[in-house]
């Protein structure tokens, strides 16, 4: 079984996937995380995002795996290590420019494809549904308001560290702005863009626990199964 949730980032998707997989014994897809560990190795590497030949050709040779770790998803790139340094602002600023290179999206759609033929999974990212599989059983469009959506992403950022209110809303205020900037580069690219395919299942999760919202997902799922 193949379950798809899409949506904007900061709107839940990384944290209701995890949680779907571990209560039907599915495997995790981040697709998103892939994009920004292209982003981030060009980076480290010292490559032009500019450069969409180069950045095309680090993404064709790279290796890029997903381990269980505590809290979240482990990545790595060639061995390497880079669960944290691709949840970073600078990586933010950037992976939207890596993702709409059509080169870099093929390279990483075989992989991705790939990792649905042997185990059930629940794969989350921007064109899971309307590209990457557009016949799964179940598609789920998760969105919430914009200001939770970067609030959510700085907790995020910050998991297991204290941060005072001033300074989270400080950080709040610029997540936002850096959000809105990469829904508008995500919706309006001319390569798989953000969108939400015809038959998926809206969900708002703004005003819901994960529990909630997973339980709702759940039954799509168990409908269909």
């Amino acid at each position: 079984m193949i379950v798809a949730i899409d949506g904007p980032a900061g709107s839940g998707k990384s944290t209701i996937a995890s949680a779907l997989a571990k209560r039907f014994g599915f495997e995790k897809l981040d697709t998103g995380a892939m994009y920004r560990a292209v982003a981030f190795t060009a980076q480290d590497r010292g490559i032009d995002l500019d450069d969409e030949e180069a950045v095309t050709a680090l993404a064709s040779t790279v290796t890029i795996r997903f381990a269980p770790g505590e809290g979240m998803s482990r990545i790595t790139v060639d061995d390497r290590d880079v669960s944290r340094e691709i949840r970073t602002p600078a990586v933010d600023a950037t992976v939207s420019k890596v993702a709409a290179y059509a080169g870099v999206r093929k390279a990483m759609l075989e992989p991705q494809r790939a990792a649905a033929q042997e185990h059930d999974i629940v794969a989350e990212g921007r064109d899971i549904g309307t590209v990457v599989f557009p016949k799964a059983d179940v598609k789920v469009f998760l969105t919430a308001d914009p200001r939770e959506r970067a609030r959510r992403r700085v907790l995020q950022r910050h998991a297991g560290e204290a941060i005072d209110a001033h300074s989270l809303e400080r950080e709040v205020d610029e997540t936002l702005a850096a959000l809105e900037r990469r829904d508008a580069a995500d919706s309006g690219r001319a390569v798989a863009p953000l969108i939400e395919a015809e038959d998926a299942v809206e969900i708002d999760s703004t005003a819901y626990s994960i529990d909630e919202v997973c339980d709702r997902i759940a039954e799509l799922i168990e409908e269909r199964r």
